[in-house]
């Protein structure tokens, strides 16, 4: 009775283990497929001296979940994505919003800190109209 007992716990951890693991997944991909996090790899790829500084090849890391930064709801977005290159690493920082919900993202700031501490600007909306991009 014990043995049947103990292959039915061990059969149920494996396969809540793998269930956390398959969500763990499918939230990274849900994260990585969002139009916010498209843009902001777009202007780190386009942004000469953030590659400089970090070196290629440029390497996108899977978003840290439980830190308190990483924050998405209906209206805002904001995101700590780890990247590195050959020669450094840091976080590439995006803030999104948008007016409504099932509404475009608009682009709030995009900026790469890296682990010495600099901050390199890469994108901040020009005027007060967000609608128009300035790309730094």
């Amino acid at each position: 009775m014990s043995v049947l007992l103990g292959k039915q716990v061990f059969f149920t951890c494996v396969a809540a283990s793998g269930g956390c693991a398959l969500l763990y997944y499918l939230i990274q991909k849900t994260f990585s497929r969002a139009s916010y996090y498209q843009w902001a790899l777009e202007h780190l790829h386009s942004h000469p001296e953030a590659l400089e500084a970090l070196g290629t090849p440029l390497n996108v890391h899977y978003l840290r979940l439980t830190d308190k930064y990483n924050f998405v709801d209906i209206a805002d977005a904001k995101l700590k994505i780890p990247v590195s290159g050959r020669k450094s690493e840091g976080y590439l920082y995006v803030s999104s919003s948008r007016d409504a919900p099932f509404k475009r993202w608009n682009l709030q700031e995009v900026f790469l800190e890296l682990k010495d501490g600099q901050q390199i600007p890469l994108f901040k909306p020009s005027g007060e109209n967000s609608s128009e991009l300035k790309k730094e």
